[in-house]
């Protein structure tokens, strides 16, 4: 019973080892919200990822560091403190013990020490608790179940550091409990798995995440897509995807999902094969790329996974785009192109195109790589002219408010991009007294 021995083993109440130094324990902003918080004695620690990370040695880069912080007080307590430190709190999630401080750019978010009462697979009900280890055992696997003081002293009652050390992904607990609890925890195993797993898998997490795969239609799309995207920024995002395939967990949540090669190429191209400025691995693109369907599949998908309005214009635009750039453009074409659909979508439709060519041959040429990278180099350097019009300049021709000013524009604006965006605002507005004057055909 691989799971069960972190339950029957003695569960330590004391600390089992300490942080190495860290620049979020030393924020000013930290100092403020810990002695806000521990007047008169009380206790906090800090809890979930900036302690696993910190224990992996893996702190982002900067202050990119999300910090979260437990402590047994209750909410009310919790807020009057921080308000009585002159600290701005928001109450994000009181019902279940939740409030959020806020120092200058640096947020904090506290919770009261909780254990479930209730729980259904989607939503958990909650009562209070002054007791850790309680807190811990209703976390999802051992090393999120840590927490340091701040002092750095490392509290581990699930033994997550040497699971941490060793590349073991573990439910805290039996698994099949955990995951019943809330079956969103199928996808988070996964997530941790690429971004923290060395094989083999536990094979307990892994059968009740097959067991309970179907479940994953009761969560919100919100909730997957989260999760999903999250997936898809892994080191080696394919071999999840592969994995998720294996144990019937990627037919329930995304069963477009048919270009795993392409997502492997383009996953390469971003963390190894491309060293530029502006190119590095994007949920989103990655999605796009793993996706075998059309325009309307992809708002489909964006619909289910509940994608914001500039979420779903771009994952369509780049599953199903009008016009795909290549290295076979020319200089005017190519600059054309990138002018409407902007550098960014220019940039992933380049790479998704780049990794297309790749999956089809057994090798692609260096002189065609080459050709790639000096397109992608040259998109993301552009720096071209602005169109020298503007409505307003109609306008002052004379031409009446209205659907004239564009249709105007528009010719202009076109006859200058065929001629390579040389003329200049002079040019420009020559050319446009002629066609409102009825002297030009363009």
């Amino acid at each position: 019973m691989e799971d069960e021995y972190v339950e029957i083993r003695g569960i330590s109440r004391e600390p089992l080892g300490k942080l190495a130094v860290q620049g979020w324990l030393a924020w000013p902003e930290t100092d403020a919200v810990v002695a806000a918080l521990t007047k008169d004695g009380a206790e906090v620690r800090f809890v979930g990822g900036c302690v696993r990370d910190a224990v992996a040695r893996r702190q982002p880069a900067g202050d990119a560091v999300d910090i979260d912080m437990a402590t047994p007080l209750a909410p009310e307590d919790v807020m009057a403190r921080l308000e009585t430190a002159n600290i701005r709190v928001i109450p994000t999630g009181l019902k279940h013990g939740t409030v959020t401080a806020v120092v200058g750019d640096r947020k904090f978010e506290i919770t009261t020490l909780r254990r479930d009462t209730e729980t259904d697979g989607r939503h958990a009900r909650v009562e209070f608790t002054d007791d850790w280890i309680e807190d811990a055992r209703r976390r999802d696997f051992t090393f999120n179940a840590m927490s340091c003081n701040p002092q750095g002293d490392v509290y581990d009652p699930f033994e997550g550091m040497p699971d941490l050390a060793h590349g073991i992904v573990r439910f805290v607990g039996r698994a099949d409990e955990r995951v019943r609890e809330d079956y969103l925890r199928i996808l988070r195993f996964f997530r941790f798995w690429g971004a923290y797993g060395r094989p083999p898998a536990n094979a307990n997490a892994l059968a009740a995440c097959r067991a309970h795969a179907a479940k994953l239609s009761e969560l919100s799309g919100e909730r997957v897509r989260e999760e999903l995207l999250k997936i898809l920024a892994v080191p080696q995002p394919a071999e999840v995807i592969l994995m998720m395939r294996g144990y019937g967990v990627l037919d329930q949540i995304l069963p477009e999902a048919g270009q795993v090669t392409r997502l492997r190429l383009i996953n390469w191209l971003t963390t190894r094969a491309v060293v530029l400025d502006g190119v590095a691995p994007d949920g989103l693109r990655n999605l796009a790329a793993l996706l075998d369907t059309d325009a309307e599949g992809a708002a489909g998908v964006a619909a289910r996974l509940r994608l914001s309005n500039a979420q779903t214009d771009r994952l369509i635009t780049l599953v199903a785009p009008e016009e795909k750039p290549s290295p076979d453009l020319g200089d005017v074409d190519r600059e054309k192109l990138l002018r409407h659909i902007g550098t960014e979508t220019f940039r992933d439709l380049v790479l998704l195109g780049w990794a297309d060519e790749m999956g089809g041959m057994t090798r692609l040429p260096s002189a065609r790589a080459a050709a790639w990278t000096e397109l992608l180099a040259w998109a993301l350097a552009w720096e071209g002219a602005a169109f020298p019009l503007k409505g307003q300049d109609l306008l002052d021709l004379g031409v009446a408010p209205g659907p004239r000013v564009g249709e105007v524009l528009k010719r202009v604006e076109t006859w200058w991009a065929d001629g390579g965006y040389s003329a200049d605002r002079g040019a420009c507005l020559d050319l446009a007294r002629r066609i409102i004057g009825g002297d030009h055909p363009t």
